[in-house]
């Protein structure tokens, strides 16, 4: 869904990665800063309550993500090795948020809402892998409701409101989170087991 809205976020980042093209900065170095800040943020602010500072400095450095496509079209570097770094220290960085919220969570006493911050960083993960997994068969698997990039924007969102203290938003924006984590991991699953009976 939010696919759509790459290309006009590409075009406001377009003269950021010209400037840092002039500069001879690699991508993967990009790709690595972005995590770095991503876990900085969601670490160092989430466990101390502070969720709207820690959100914001999370979507600075989630640009990172889109940046570093940016520039290696730019410098014409793009490698299967850039695919796979920033593949993985994505999972890095969606780590370090539900951590982060994890560990405030359980410094508050809400075991509940930590669990279900838990059940989303692991359902998170399996719809990536699924996707992965799939993709490394030979097999398509983009689809799904609740993307990377979707997932991201609720758990960000809600999390900026909470801390604008917004009542209720964090724990509605998880618990919409799990089930659509769940639903997505689902639809990959049977959308490859189709494939396979079929073929």
């Amino acid at each position: 869904m939010l696919k759509l809205l790459r290309p006009a976020v590409t075009r406001v980042l377009t003269p950021l990665g010209r400037a840092l093209a002039r500069r001879g900065i690699s991508p993967n170095v990009i790709t690595a800063i972005g995590t770095l800040g991503v876990a900085a943020g969601a670490l160092g602010f989430y466990p101390q309550g502070r969720l709207f500072l820690g959100s914001v400095v999370i979507t600075v450095f989630v640009l990172a993500d889109l940046l570093d496509g940016v520039l290696a079209r730019m410098l014409g570097t793009g490698s299967t090795w850039g695919a796979f770094l920033d593949s993985t220290l994505d999972r890095v960085g969606d780590a370090a948020i539900f951590a982060g919220l994890i560990f405030w969570f359980v410094a508050t006493g809400d075991r509940l809402m930590a669990g279900v911050a838990l059940f989303c960083l692991v359902a998170g993960a399996v719809v990536s892998y699924v996707k992965a997994r799939a993709e490394g068969l030979g097999l398509s698997c983009d689809v799904g409701l609740a993307e990377r990039p979707e997932r991201l924007v609720v758990v960000l969102v809600a999390a900026a409101f909470a801390g604008l203290g917004v009542p209720y938003i964090l724990a509605v924006g998880l618990w919409l989170l799990a089930a659509a984590s769940a639903f997505t991991a689902g639809q990959r699953i049977l959308h490859v087991y189709r494939q396979t009976v079929t073929a």
